[in-house]
């Protein structure tokens, strides 16, 4: 069973009929830069149809969104490319200390290039508190990167509380919609977000595609990071993947029409993981209670490892830890210990995800298969 839809979801197969055409010999194969020709000019209107179906829900300008491999390096393109582009009015920037490590990364890299970097910490619950981040600007700060959900605990953050107070004060706001695109309304027309990254494999597009919306594109130089073609108003050179912008604006469509019962849905089964996780009694959810995307659920169980955990559950469910293997050394999640959260609670953490595919029956099989597991690993302390 799997209950990793955080990490990525299976693709639409609306989505992959949308793919298909731009393919074989016998569709619109033909590079869309190549202009010259009409197969070529066939297919750039397919990725400036699908730039607009994109924008649309959105309420941006389809010229504002320029195509990336994902949102890994649409946020490399925001942070960097207003960093380097206007370091000359000041060289701090601020961001949270529970970011995507592509954001956090960046963020260092940047250190290393005589930035000076305020990391945010967010309350118990993991959101960040507006009033904080105000107190960090001063008159050296260029750019604000914070993201809208949590990729571990599905915390929503205060997006349009930030825009707004930093609306006035010639300073870019960046966010990581990677979690929350498709998910939740994102109105550009309304909330003051400057730069927005996006990511296709999280709402059940194809891997591999993703944009950067960048208000007034014209009017905001941000510094490239690859040099080459010039593709994508000379932001983000390379041929153009057809299918994979096709694919992606049939998800994002699907997502925003089934956005209110995708997230019913979502609703129900989080209901019943926690209701049949009752068994396994002695458990903490973690983060805000009320302000979180419902599919993401992260959680603790007294007295039990998350890597034995998932060692327990590796034939039967596809879960994802709180703490990364990295070079056979656990590091504890950087997201649960910006939150407060250290010693058993913090490496017992582990995140289950759900989404449109999951079945009440799979999250009642998923929920036992769990509780019974968490047993057996609590008799084996014992022993």
């Amino acid at each position: 069973m799997y209950l990793d839809y955080a990490a990525t979801t299976p693709i639409a197969p609306e989505a992959v009929d949308a793919m298909l055409p731009y393919l074989t010999q016998t569709g619109l194969f033909a590079n869309p830069s190549s202009i010259q020709h009409g197969m070529g000019e066939a297919a750039e209107s397919v990725v400036e149809r699908s730039r607009s179906r994109i924008a649309e829900p959105c309420h941006g300008n389809a010229k504002d969104f320029v195509f990336t491999s994902g949102a890994t390096e649409a946020n490399n393109l925001a942070i960097k490319g207003i960093a380097l582009a206007h370091r000359d009015r000041g060289r701090h920037i601020v961001t949270t200390a529970i970011e995507h490590k592509s954001v956090l990364d960046t963020f260092k890299h940047l250190e290393s290039q005589s930035f000076a970097v305020t990391y945010l910490r967010p309350d118990s619950n993991g959101r960040i508190v507006p009033d904080d981040l105000l107190k960090s600007l001063s008159d050296e700060t260029i750019l604000v990167s914070v993201m809208q959900i949590n990729n571990e605990t599905g915390v929503i953050q205060p997006i349009e509380q930030i825009a707004d107070a930093l609306a006035d004060k010639n300073i870019f706001f960046h966010v990581d919609a990677a979690q929350s695109a498709g998910k939740l309304p994102i109105d550009l027309s309304a909330i003051p977000i400057d730069l927005l990254s996006i990511s296709a494999h999280k709402f059940y597009g194809p891997k591999g595609i993703g944009c950067l919306f960048i208000r007034n594109r014209k009017r905001t130089p941000l510094a490239p990071l690859l040099h080459g073609g010039g593709q994508e108003f000379g932001l983000r050179p390379g041929t153009l993947a057809t299918h994979q912008i096709a694919g992606m604006a049939e998800a994002f469509g699907i997502a925003h029409e089934r956005q209110a019962q995708d997230l019913d849905h979502a609703e129900r089964l989080r209901k019943l993981l926690l209701e049949s996780l009752q068994a396994a009694g002695d458990f903490v959810v973690n983060g805000d209670p009320t302000h979180c995307l419902p599919n993401i659920v992260n959680l603790s169980f007294a007295n039990v490892d998350a890597s034995a955990l998932l060692i327990a559950l590796r034939d039967q469910v596809a879960i994802a830890s709180g703490s990364a293997c990295n070079s056979g050394a656990v590091e504890a999640s950087h997201v649960l210990r910006a939150m407060g959260i250290e010693g058993d609670r913090l490496y017992g953490a582990v995140r289950i995800s759900f989404g449109r595919y999951t079945t009440e029956t799979e999250i009642v099989s998923a929920g036992r298969s769990i509780a019974e597991a968490v047993e057996r690993l609590r008799t084996l302390a014992l022993e």
